[in-house]
């Protein structure tokens, strides 16, 4: 049991494959690494690993998606006016930034969590952002957050020693406990092959519209605070 190393593992997480021995195992195990225990469908196969099973599971993936995506196109807000309108003003508004928006089809997680707007009278977007900290395994959404805010401005409640949250600080011990020139902010870079990810390497001193233009953002940004002293398997663009 990789939980409690003490008995012989009985069940395999179907998601992060961890070993466990018992049903109290298992929790600890999804509380601690926030796993859902749910396989991951998409997951990347090598070709020489590809069985019979994958094919299958591949086959019965896309069917779900078929009946998901011909259930969104029956949703009455696709054909909404507003909702077009809305969508093509604030695709717009990135545009004339040079942000690269894109918004996904109705019934999309992103979609429907997103809460990202503009605000007309400030000319500014409010973001809707997802932080994700891997060596902690814990993420955080925030919303509404101002496109002037520099990255080191939003971080300060989460691994700022004196100025984050004492349970958020807990949690992120890893992050608060290291200088902040160890900390690495990184973003996937879209639209590239899945066995080639590639991430770009934001500037914390910068506005977050700063970092953002020039950039591909499918919904809303979702940034990954590293520490550049421990191992990760995120390839900044370049390397």
């Amino acid at each position: 049991c990789e939980t409690c190393s003490k008995e012989e593992a009985k069940y395999r997480c179907p998601r992060c494959m961890k070993y466990s021995c018992s049903l109290l195992c298992v929790k600890k195990h999804k509380l601690a690494l926030s796993c859902n225990g749910v396989r991951d469908k998409t997951a990347f196969v090598a070709v020489n690993e590809f069985t019979d099973l994958n094919l299958l599971s591949d086959y019965r993936f896309l069917e779900d998606v078929g009946r998901t995506a011909d259930a969104a196109a029956r949703h009455p807000i696709v054909h909404s006016p507003t909702t077009k309108k809305l969508l093509y003003g604030l695709r717009n508004k990135a545009r004339r930034c040079n942000i690269d928006l894109r918004t996904l089809p109705i019934g999309f997680t992103k979609r429907r969590e997103n809460s990202t707007t503009f605000n007309c009278m400030e000319k500014k977007f409010y973001w809707h952002l997802k932080l994700v900290f891997p060596h902690s395994h814990a993420e955080y959404t925030l919303k509404r957050v101002p496109d002037d805010k520099t990255l080191a401005d939003i971080l300060k409640p989460y691994i700022d020693p004196v100025e984050s949250d004492p349970v958020v600080c807990q949690r992120l011990k890893i992050y608060t406990m290291s200088p902040q020139s160890d900390v690495q902010i990184l973003m996937k870079i879209e639209n590239r092959k899945h066995n080639s990810t590639r991430y770009n390497e934001l500037d914390a001193g910068r506005s977050l519209l700063d970092n953002l233009k020039g950039k591909v953002i499918i919904e809303y940004p979702t940034l990954f605070v590293v520490l550049k002293t421990l191992k990760n398997d995120m390839v900044v663009l370049g390397q």
